[in-house]
């Protein structure tokens, strides 16, 4: 999502450096929780159990799949396919544990050898979108979806795109998680996504449509409640709508008052 404050007159700025600002956002405040959470694993999500334990205790190695292992079994055989299996594990992990240069190098030489498994794509897509290297996520992850229909990469697909300004894609992407039925917090980061599009093109009015579905009132709050209402309040503020921004912004604090930066956002509004 954009975060743009309002504190007077803008300085003029390098074209070229306002895009990788952009950029830098989209990575900071879109996507990071998706990836850090784990919640955009599919088929590695399931691939690892994290280990429970802290500090210097031991812990369990990271188990595949069976699925996963049974993909890499039938092709390349027994020996291989265990082998490959652990590597999976270790990429994965690696990827949980943000040491992402790692895991991207492990997945790609696993998706070189096995190209039909669709967990060793996604790692490595994952790994390149967290780096920044967006024409090599959505590569990656356009594989693994078209091996294995999965909900959950969508949203980072779709935002690869954005990142690339490939627009009629995000708009395609997210035709096909509106289609999916997917679990509620899928179908957000994909809504803020498709927004985030809009609003990039200068239609912070169509952005606040998309939006609305959000506003919708719910008995339980949920992490992908708050970062829809951010998303709203942050156009709302870049429309010039100081009440409308301070409304969302203000709702988001009596729940959460540390939740990123809304508490600054509140002191600032129309200034």
């Amino acid at each position: 999502m954009d975060v743009k404050r309002r504190r007077g007159p803008k300085p003029e700025i390098d074209p070229a450096i306002a895009k990788e600002q952009e950029r830098a956002k989209i990575e900071a405040r879109t996507t990071e929780q998706w990836i850090d959470e784990g919640s955009v694993r599919g088929p590695a999500k399931s691939a690892t159990q994290r280990a429970g334990s802290s500090g210097r205790a031991p812990r369990e190695a990271p188990e595949l799949d069976p699925v996963i292992t049974a993909q890499l079994n039938d092709a390349l055989g027994t020996q291989r396919g265990a082998r490959l299996s652990e590597r999976l594990a270790q990429a994965s992990e690696a990827l949980d544990r943000e040491r992402f240069d790692e895991a991207k190098r492990i997945a790609t030489s696993i998706a070189k050898e096995a190209p039909g498994v669709a967990a060793a794509h996604e790692v490595v897509g994952l790994a390149n979108y967290r780096l920044g290297r967006y024409k090599q996520a959505a590569a990656a992850l356009e594989s693994a979806h078209d091996l294995h229909e999965n909900q959950e990469i969508l949203p980072p697909l779709a935002d690869c795109y954005r990142a690339l300004e490939r627009w009629s894609a995000v708009e395609r992407v997210w035709l096909l998680i509106r289609e999916s039925s997917p679990r509620h917090e899928i179908l957000a980061e994909g809504r803020i996504v498709a927004a985030g599009a809009l609003a990039d093109r200068g239609n912070l009015s169509a952005a606040i449509e998309m939006m609305m579905p959000a506003i919708k009132k719910t008995k339980s709050v949920k992490d992908h409640h708050l970062r829809q209402w951010y998303v709203l309040a942050d156009f709302y503020d870049r429309l010039n709508d100081p009440i409308k921004a301070r409304r969302w912004f203000a709702t988001i604090a009596e729940i959460d008052p540390e939740y990123f930066d809304v508490q600054t956002r509140l002191r600032h509004i129309g200034r």
